[in-house]
């Protein structure tokens, strides 16, 4: 899993971690039954604190991406095709509103 934490982009880390995680895995990147790095493994390569890494771990689930299992660590769920569908709309619709920011920035 490769996560790439911006600090200069204006939005919490643990959002960026969330959606970067999403992407892998509407993307196919990350597969049902995949196992995630644990959140103290993830916390020492990103260079963040635990604290964060749960968050996002923590946002992931509420939306049922992953799962944890007791004892064992965290896993990519096995999602239903129109959760993933709704992320590829979700994901789209942020591609459009930046193109749509950039346009307005440059005045066309």
């Amino acid at each position: 899993m490769e996560i790439v934490i911006s600090n200069s982009s204006g939005r919490p880390i643990y959002e960026q971690i969330v959606e970067q995680v999403k992407s892998q895995i509407v993307q196919g990147r990350l597969k049902p039954g995949d196992p995630l790095p644990s959140m103290r493994v993830l916390a020492q390569d990103l260079k963040i604190s635990v604290i964060t890494t749960k968050r996002a771990y923590g946002e992931l689930e509420a939306e049922g991406f992953i799962e944890t299992v007791a004892g064992k660590g965290c896993y990519v769920s096995a999602t239903d095709p129109e959760v993933l569908r709704e992320g590829n709309l979700r994901m789209a619709e942020g591609h459009i509103q930046k193109a749509v920011d950039l346009a307005k920035g440059n005045g066309i």
